[in-house]
């Protein structure tokens, strides 16, 4: 019996942690096959939290001020966490680190919960249309249960380096 397994290939803009591993065995005619394969950051949005330990609570704050309370996970991206509640965080880049519409403000009480920014977050970040001091690119907010409750809120506008009027849709 001959099996031919492709492997998944991964650009290498794409981070370590934005990766989640998902193992299968399968079981033809008594040979156990184990397959691995990476499930990338997005699609690992879309799946619910697995036990109420992983639920991390978050409120969006959109352009016009109303407040959105949805239910990630740890471990979620959170711009991949807005595309699948609707949230208009464009992430033209699709979390590739290129651009800036995916800028949110961080509250305050959460600001010093978070990883320390990459130089490359920084020099974007000072690209950003209405930069604040709590600034940061919501495709490098990666949930934990430490930021449970965490307030992110949305600017009034952001620039698009990408292509102009290019808003991705969530796959």
């Amino acid at each position: 019996m001959t099996f031919v397994l492709r492997s998944l290939s991964i650009s290498p803009i794409i981070k370590k942690q934005s990766l989640h591993t998902v193992r299968n065995t399968i079981t033809l005619s008594n040979h156990k096959i184990h397959m691995t394969r990476c499930m990338l950051q997005s699609e690992y949005e879309m799946q619910e939290p697995k036990t109420e330990a992983d639920i991390v609570n978050v409120i969006f704050i959109d352009k016009r001020g109303k407040k959105y309370a949805v239910q990630g996970k740890v471990g979620d991206n959170v711009l991949y966490l807005a595309h699948k509640y609707g949230i208009e965080m464009e992430g033209a880049c699709e979390a590739s680190l290129a651009c800036t519409t995916c800028h949110v403000y961080v509250h305050h009480d959460y600001l010093n919960k978070l990883s320390v920014p990459e130089d490359k977050e920084e020099d974007l970040l000072d690209l950003a249309p209405f930069l604040r001091e709590n600034s940061r690119l919501g495709c490098q907010i990666i949930l934990t249960k430490e930021l449970d409750g965490i307030q992110l809120e949305l600017p009034k506008a952001t620039r698009n380096f990408y292509v102009d009027g290019h808003t991705p849709t969530p796959h």
